[in-house]
């Protein structure tokens, strides 16, 4: 028997008003799928982020037009399917992203094991993940740290207030500081901000500068008194390689890198190359997060607070503890939805 797919379209409302050094936005809209595979059902996520160019209404339209050729694969194993939707969806990866991670749960539901347990993890041994402040006034940003206590925080930054922002908020916090420009620098601002940073305790720097400026990031790299990891500059798999040298990790994104799939591929990949690995998140709901954090135990950061930075939810099935994120001990994903 083939594969069934239904899907829908959330715009889940956040907490705050969500800005980065890219604009400002009040809701995440995304696409929500759900495979069924003889009685299992799988369920994925891809959010749609302007800045990659891949709307809602583009996965759905790219679903219509080969609906036909999604459903009539014989599944066997996720990676085998991966590799049909790669090539069925070359310019969506975001939609691939959704189906493979909806793959990996009927997999996880058929082999009766979570999936962290299927990859021999310890899900124990996951690192805590942040909390992210996006930007906003300096008194916003203080106010939004002191109602959500957190071991961990990722600051926004990108403005041309980037020092007394991160200045106030160690005055009233002593946890871990992770800092994202989301290429939001010049060489020269970097390299200035860099040091004041690091006598913060600034922990690393996400993408201080623009994804194709490596002629930038060379310099940074070898000057930098901060780990630096790639965001913006690493999306695939290609990608990996290219960061070494200029970087001193990786993000890897499951929407923006086309799944779970080729996710685990860039883990050993950076692995082997030394690099350090970020799990991040593109504010997805459970359904999305889940994924990442069956994934966690391979990596040396986390950041999976999307469901805690929106309103709403469309499952459940993730346990937030001041910072430690524990899925179900359910197959699969673990969740539970009502979302179809």
């Amino acid at each position: 028997m083939g594969l069934h797919i239904k899907y829908r379209q959330s715009n889940l409302t956040f907490r705050y008003p969500f800005t980065i050094s890219k604009g400002t936005k009040t809701h995440q809209p995304a696409l929500l799928v759900e495979l069924q595979f003889n009685s299992i059902r799988g369920y994925g996520e891809a959010p749609a982020i302007a800045y990659y160019n891949i709307p809602v209404e583009k996965m759905i339209s790219d679903i219509e037009s080969k609906k036909r050729f999604i459903e009539q694969f014989s599944f066997t194993h996720p990676d085998r399917y991966w590799h049909y939707l790669h090539h069925l969806f070359p310019g969506n990866p975001f939609l691939v992203a959704a189906l493979d991670i909806a793959a990996w749960d009927i997999y996880g539901k058929l082999q009766q094991q979570p999936l962290y347990r299927i990859w021999n993890t310890d899900i124990a041994a996951a690192p805590l993940t942040d909390y992210t402040i996006g930007i906003d006034t300096i008194e916003k940003m203080i106010a939004k740290m002191q109602e959500n206590p957190w071991p961990v925080y990722k600051i926004k930054l990108g403005t041309k207030e980037d020092i007394p922002i991160m200045e106030a908020l160690r005055k009233n916090s002593g946890a871990a500081f992770r800092v994202d420009a989301n290429a939001g620098w010049g060489l020269q601002e970097a390299l200035e901000i860099l040091p004041v940073l690091k006598d913060l305790g600034v922990e690393l720097v996400e993408q201080p500068l623009a994804k194709d400026d490596w002629d930038g990031m060379k310099i940074l790299y070898e000057k930098s008194p901060l780990p630096l990891i790639a965001d913006e500059s690493c999306v695939s798999e290609d990608d990996v390689q290219k960061c070494r040298g200029f970087f001193h990790g990786i993000n890897i994104k499951l929407t923006k890198c086309s799944g779970i799939t080729p996710a685990l591929r860039m883990i050993k990949e950076a692995r082997s190359a030394g690099m350090k690995i970020m799990l991040g998140c593109m504010n997805e709901s459970t359904i999305g997060s889940a994924a990442i954090v069956h994934l966690a135990p391979q990596v040396d950061y986390l950041d999976a607070d999307g469901p805690l930075l929106l309103q709403e939810d469309t499952a459940s099935g993730l346990q937030y503890d001041h910072g430690k994120v524990t899925p179900s001990s359910y197959p699969g994903l673990g969740i539970t939805t009502t979302a179809f």
